[in-house]
């Protein structure tokens, strides 16, 4: 994992601390203007990660709508290890979707199963025309709250 950096030059006074964590198995997104994830801390550690694409570490997408779901799903969860979450501890995501039709939701439910189980977190589908990337068709954002108490479903 990189070195989580301090950006506490507004946030200091309010007793909350945040970091940016930009995981080594995910490509380096300062290029594009964001980080993978900035978590905050003070009373309660929240992550708030960045949406994660179907590129592998390469900055590579797949055409196949499903490859990128999954790769997506597999960057979301390189995100959270890096932050030190688990899918439990996420409490909210948001997907979004190039061209959305109903026949997609089959993709992306057993992709979400796979990795939160029965702890599904809230989450919101917007339909988009386009992504950032050429080619890209699905990207997933996820709020996490690290060490909470979960009794939503097992530890995943």
């Amino acid at each position: 994992m990189s070195a989580p950096i301090s950006v506490n030059d507004g946030a200091q006074n309010s007793g909350v601390t945040l970091s940016i964590v930009n995981p080594p198995g995910l490509y380096d997104p300062a290029p594009n203007g964001y980080s993978h994830a900035v978590v905050a801390e003070g009373g309660s550690r929240i992550a708030y990660i960045a949406g994660q694409g179907g590129e592998d570490r390469t900055g590579r997408l797949s055409p196949n709508f499903a490859q990128q779901v999954q790769q997506a799903y597999a960057n979301l969860r390189t995100a959270l290890d890096a932050v030190g979450a688990k899918p439990c501890d996420v409490t909210k995501i948001t997907t979004y979707v190039v061209d959305y039709d109903p026949s997609l939701l089959a993709t992306m439910t057993h992709c979400i199963r796979d990795l939160f189980g029965d702890a599904l977190p809230a989450q919101t589908l917007v339909p988009v025309p386009r992504l950032t990337l050429d080619g890209m068709l699905f990207e997933v954002e996820a709020i996490a709250v690290l060490g909470a108490r979960n009794n939503i479903g097992e530890d995943k």
